[in-house]
């Protein structure tokens, strides 16, 4: 372990150690089991009372909301689990993490028996983003993926149907630019725009990192003919008429609002995007001629010969490996992540399942008209780089290519493969 490393970890064991000492002690009764979530709309506290009742008593689900984005997430479950606290029984976990939280032994791996009926009928993208050194770390709750989202009006007066015939970038920022309409993307300096730039370099045929699982000893593969095609479709739309006026600090929810509204052409952005202009409607913000004129295709493509690679997210449940009810945790994870909750959670939160057949659910296809598009994306999507020094790398990368308007396609991707290196050698502190 690097000095800077050892002196992060020092730091989190002072800033929590007063915490950890208050979780001691016995509990009476059947144990209450602390489930550490993502921001939802209430899906997964309502899968805590399920799951609490279907133990007929034998354990409490508690639910404690960690911050909105993945980056202080991950912050904030390491500060307490390199204290190892015990008061930590379940966690959400975005997929890029599990490899550092499964090498620093802050979980418990499932057994493969265990292995195998937690993945039976999940889709193969959340199953490998759950996975580490063989085993599952993290058993798949729901995925995601992104699509290609475009206006059918602005569409339709270029003359294009993406959702029947591929389009690349280049094609949607010309058109949006021509309209006066705008492409929006994931532009901030954050883990938003670490997935933007990994799907185009993949879609490109290429990859960031040569050998992830080679720890510190990683080769970056970014600087190639993909990771350029990858910097060019960036530079593009930066400097076109499409870009986003503030597409250097434009994340999900700013993108879905200005693709809502005048402007809006195209956006790529994750599945939850489409519920929530429903419910926009619904609560009066939102005009549903508006939700009418949305419509949905796969990921843009970077080479018109080349299939895209959708970006996968999600989200994989985790076993604390310092809680004290291991065995009443994995009943848990075995009623959270069944068909029946995963059919109810996407139902509720509008974010797709890791499991194929919720797919096939007739409500799930009412309330999810592209279920298909999501199930093909997912089953072709490619994941972020998976490393135990995801967040060191993923920022080397952000910042090499930030901000958008900026980026040189002869010079960002080597930047990048150069900083990912500096930084796990510890010549240059992020």
């Amino acid at each position: 372990m690097s000095d800077r490393r050892k002196w992060t970890v020092a730091v989190a064991v002072v800033l929590v150690a007063s915490a950890t000492a208050a979780c001691g002690g016995g509990e009476a009764g059947a144990p209450t089991l602390n489930w550490y979530i993502n921001p939802d709309n209430g899906g997964q506290k309502e899968l805590a009372a399920k799951c609490s009742a279907a133990s007929n008593g034998a354990f409490r689900i508690s639910t404690s909301v960690l911050p909105n984005d993945a980056t202080s997430q991950r912050e904030q479950l390491v500060r307490r689990l390199a204290a190892k606290d015990a008061s930590i029984d379940l966690m959400s976990l975005d997929p890029p993490f599990i490899p550092e939280f499964a090498e620093a032994g802050f979980l418990r791996a499932f057994s493969d028996d265990e292995a195998r009926e937690l993945t039976a009928g999940a889709l193969s993208g959340p199953v490998e983003s759950g996975t580490w050194d063989g085993k599952l770390m993290g058993a798949p709750f729901w995925a995601n993926t992104q699509l290609l989202w475009f206006r059918k009006s602005v569409a339709q007066a270029a003359g294009i149907n993406p959702a029947r015939d591929p389009v690349t970038w280049s094609q949607i920022i010309d058109l949006a630019s021509a309209a006066g309409k705008t492409v929006e993307v994931q532009g901030n300096l954050y883990e938003g725009y670490m997935v933007l730039i990994s799907a185009l370099v993949s879609s490109a045929g290429g990859k960031i990192l040569e050998n992830p699982e080679a720890g510190k000893n990683v080769r970056p593969a970014i600087d190639s003919d993909a990771g350029r095609k990858a910097a060019e479709v960036i530079q593009k739309l930066g400097r076109s008429k499409a870009a986003d006026p503030a597409l250097s600090t434009t994340d999900e929810e700013a993108g879905r609002a200005a693709f809502q509204g005048a402007r809006g052409g195209f956006m790529v952005n994750w599945a939850y995007i489409y519920g929530a202009a429903q419910e926009a409607v619904v609560a009066g913000t939102l005009d549903q001629a508006v939700v009418d004129d949305i419509g949905w295709a796969r990921y843009p493509r970077v080479d018109a010969a080349m299939p895209s690679r959708p970006p996968l997210g999600g989200i994989n449940l985790g076993i604390g490996a310092f809680g004290k009810h291991k065995d009443e945790a994995l009943q848990a994870v075995r009623c959270i992540t069944s068909l029946e909750s995963q059919t109810q959670y996407m139902l509720k939160s509008k974010n797709p399942s890791a499991r194929a057949a919720v797919y096939d659910n007739a409500e799930v296809r009412k309330v999810f008209p592209m279920a298909d598009d999501l199930r093909a994306s997912l089953d072709a999507g490619a994941p972020r780089p998976r490393t135990p020094y995801y967040t060191d790398v993923s920022t080397a990368v952000q910042r090499s290519f930030h901000p958008p308007a900026s980026v040189d396609p002869n010079r960002a991707p080597a930047k990048a493969g150069k900083l990912i290196v500096d930084v796990l050698k510890d010549k240059v502190l992020l």
